[in-house]
């Protein structure tokens, strides 16, 4: 069994700045804002899943590898296979091929990689104008996705020569996506401004 790869947090504080705003400020600012009665139906988040797709894993194995050490580094976890659940044969997909790879993360983890998301590699992004505010489905979670993985100040040049992207899905506990959009923007999260046109 291959050992966990630790988090890649030096500082403890570090890890859990985005919990303790949320427990000392945040939930409290959003109870009154949302006007939210229960201070169980402040939205919350759950866990982050970060996903690989490696669709050329089934002709090159070296495809997994590069990936598997991209999460590790980034997630400090182990991660693990994705499987094809059934046959494409338009895709010359069959069932039980190994077509990704995901973490999961929770707790303090989960905050800390929330942190570095949004203050470190967000700002590496090229021409970045901020994040979609469309990409919530009814529930209320949230997804992005990042072009390659170069942009994740802990991986070496050479962890980047084959480059890949990444899909990140924010589980949020919450009663609709205009409450995780508030609960986001607190974290820091930049969402896209949209320009308004103006009227001739």
């Amino acid at each position: 069994m291959a050992a966990v790869t630790k988090a890649p947090v030096k500082n403890k504080m570090a890890t859990i700045r985005l919990k303790e705003q949320y427990d000392q400020k945040i939930r409290a600012e959003l109870m009154k804002e949302l006007e939210l009665k229960n201070i169980h139906d402040v939205p919350k988040l759950h866990k982050i899943v970060i996903n690989v797709g490696a669709g050329k894993a089934k002709d090159d194995k070296k495809v997994l590898e590069i990936v598997s050490n991209t999460l590790r580094k980034i997630t400090g976890q182990q991660p693990i296979q994705t499987i094809a659940r059934q046959s494409i044969a338009t895709f010359k997909l069959r069932e039980g091929s190994k077509i990704g790879l995901k973490v999961t993360l929770r707790g303090d983890r989960m905050y800390e990689f929330l942190d570095r998301l949004i203050s470190l590699v967000m700002p590496r992004v090229r021409d970045f104008h901020g994040v979609s505010a469309s990409s919530f489905d009814k529930q209320g979670n949230y997804s992005l996705g990042l072009a390659e993985q170069s942009v994740f100040p802990e991986l070496s040049f050479e962890d980047t020569v084959a480059l890949h992207g990444i899909q990140i899905t924010l589980n949020i506990d919450s009663q609709s996506p205009q409450h995780s959009k508030a609960l986001l923007e607190k974290f820091g999260l930049p969402f896209e401004k949209i320009a308004k046109k103006e009227s001739k």
